[in-house]
C-alpha cells in the first residue's frame, strides 16, 4: 500500500510538474489557484505513504533508508508550503515541484524490501541523522532557489521587461529574507545531522571513516555552508556575491549526495 499511495502522488506531483515547466515557458497552463490544491492533495497522500513505510519497518532507520528520496521529496514539499504560508509566494515551485517529481518517482519504482546487513540501521541515530541532514539540504536547496529567483528578477527589473511568472514573484527584499532564512533554519539541521552521522560511523568505523569520500565532502559542504551563512548574515552579502556563493554550496551538497554511492561508510543495504 505505501507503494501505492506514492505512486498516486506522483501523478499529482507530475501535474506540478507540467505546471513548472509551463511556467517557465511562458504559458498560463494551469491558475496557481487550482494547482495549490493539486500538490496538497500529493502531499497528503506522499505523508501517508511514508508514515506507512515507517509503520510498517522494524526500525525506523531501514524505512528512512531505503525510502530515502521520498523521505527528501516530503520535508521539500514541507517547507515549500511553510515558505507559502510566511510569504503568500509559489515561486519556488518553478524549482521545487521538478525535484520533487523526480525524487518520489525514483522511489515510486523501487521494489522489493532492502537486505539489511549493517546493525546501524537499527540505531535511532540513524533516523536522527537522515532526517536532520535533509532538512539542511532542504534549507540549503531553498536558499540557492531563491539566489536564482532574486537574480533573474534584478536582470528583468533592470532591463524593464518584467512579464509572464516573473511579474508574479515576489519584491527582491522579500526573496532576499527567504534565502537567508532558510540558511539560518537549515545550517542547525545541517550542524545537529552531521554530528549524529558522525557518531553513527565512529561506532561503526573508527578514525578511519574520515578517509570516506563521503565524510570529506559533507565537512567540505558543512564549512561552505558555514561561510555563505556568516558572509550573509553578518556582512551583508546579497544579489550576486550572495547568488554565487549559494551555487557554490549547493553543488558541494550536490557532491555529498552523490558520494553516497562510492561511500563505504554509507553502504548499508543490497538489493
Amino acid at each position: 500500500m505505501p507503494h501505492l499511495w506514492l505512486r498516486v502522488a506522483v501523478l499529482f506531483y507530475g501535474c506540478a510538474l507540467l505546471y513548472a515547466l509551463g511556467a517557465l515557458l511562458g504559458r498560463k497552463t494551469v491558475a496557481r489557484g487550482v494547482i495549490l490544491p493539486i500538490v496538497g492533495t500529493a502531499g497528503v497522500f506522499h505523508l501517508v505513504s511514508v508514515l506507512e513505510t515507517v509503520l510498517a519497518a522494524d526500525h525506523f532507520g531501514v524505512a528512512v533508508t531505503y525510502q530515502y528520496q521520498s523521505i527528501l521529496a516530503l520535508l521539500l514539499m514541507i517547507v515549500f508550503f511553510i515558505v507559502l504560508w510566511r510569504y503568500r509566494t509559489t515561486s519556488h515551485g518553478i524549482f521545487v515541484f521538478p525535484v520533487v517529481f523526480l525524487l518520489t518517482m525514483t522511489a515510486a519504482m523501487e521494489h522489493g524490501a532492502p537486505e539489511l546487513f549493517s546493525p546501524l540501521l537499527r540505531s535511532s541515530w540513524t533516523y536522527s541523522h537522515i532526517v536532520l541532514i535533509f532538512l539542511g539540504y532542504a534549507g540549503l536547496f531553498f536558499a540557492f532557489a531563491s539566489s536564482l529567483l532574486y537574480l533573474v528578477q534584478e536582470r528583468s527589473l533592470k532591463s524593464k521587461s518584467v512579464g509572464g511568472w516573473i511579474g508574479l514573484l515576489p519584491p527582491l527584499a522579500v526573496m532576499d529574507d527567504i534565502g537567508l532564512r532558510s540558511l539560518i533554519l537549515g545550517f542547525p539541521f545541517m550542524t545537529l545531522g552531521l554530528i549524529a552521522g558522525s557518531v553513527l560511523a565512529q561506532e561503526s568505523y573508527g578514525a578511519v571513516y574520515f578517509r570516506d569520500p563521503k565524510i570529506v565532502l559533507s565537512l567540505l559542504m558543512w564549512l561552505v555552508y558555514m561561510f555563505l551563512l556568516f558572509m550573509r548574515w553578518m556582512s551583508g552579502w546579497r544579489g550576486r556575491r550572495a547568488a554565487v556563493l549559494s551555487s557554490v554550496a549547493f553543488l558541494s551538497a550536490t557532491l555529498a549526495w552523490a558520494a553516497n554511492y562510492v561511500s563505504a561508510v554509507h553502504r548499508f543495504v543490497e538489493r
